[in-house]
């Protein structure tokens, strides 16, 4: 697409930006401080976009410049997370982070099917840090049986056989720090002032 065909087309994307966040002229005129008839002519291809103009709109759309002008993909620095199925549950895995070796961070989502009639322990080589976002998180640890609540963490030797799922009867969402050759998250406390 050249330069003039992506100009030519701005206009109709914006109205169809407005259009699918459901906003009124009225309304991206308020929030904006640009003027109905200006959002109408820019609409309509009747008036070019500046940048002046375009900042405002994406503000208010909540989307980027490419996305407002329909600019076309370019190398992006920025992670894209790429959710997965764990294997053994019917569980969201969003890895965090994207470098190879040391600590790895996870964002897991578990929905609730029913009570799991035979939880399968595991055990493997690493250690791993759990901290509950949302609901509660069910812990086989051993012979122990765990409940974390939302804003509690647990830390274990993944040696120990082990299971997790959800508690209650809703999903749990909760983040993972997982270390395979047994890293550890190190946690630094700031001593009290005196």
């Amino acid at each position: 697409m050249t330069d003039e065909e992506v100009i030519a087309a701005l206009g109709p994307r914006l109205r169809g930006i407005r259009l699918q966040r459901r906003l009124t002229l009225a309304e991206v005129s308020e929030s904006t401080g640009i003027s109905i008839s200006t959002l109408s002519r820019l609409e309509s291809g009747e008036r070019r976009a500046t940048v002046e103009l375009l900042l405002p709109l994406a503000r208010v759309y909540r989307a980027t410049l490419d996305d407002l002008v329909g600019a076309p993909p370019t190398g992006d620095p920025r992670v894209h997370l790429r959710p997965m199925r764990a294997r053994n549950q019917d569980a969201t895995v969003i890895p965090l982070t994207q470098r190879p070796g040391g600590l790895q961070a996870f964002k897991h989502i578990v929905p609730n099917r029913g009570e799991d009639p035979a939880p399968i322990q595991q055990s493997h080589e690493g250690y791993e840090w759990l901290y509950v976002l949302n609901g509660s998180l069910k812990l086989l640890l051993g012979d122990d049986a765990l409940v974390l609540e939302a804003g509690e963490v647990v830390e274990f030797d993944t040696r120990t056989p082990h299971w997790f799922g959800p508690a209650g009867t809703g999903p749990v969402e909760f983040l993972s720090l997982f270390g395979a050759q047994g890293e550890r998250a190190h946690v630094r406390v700031r001593r009290p002032r005196r």
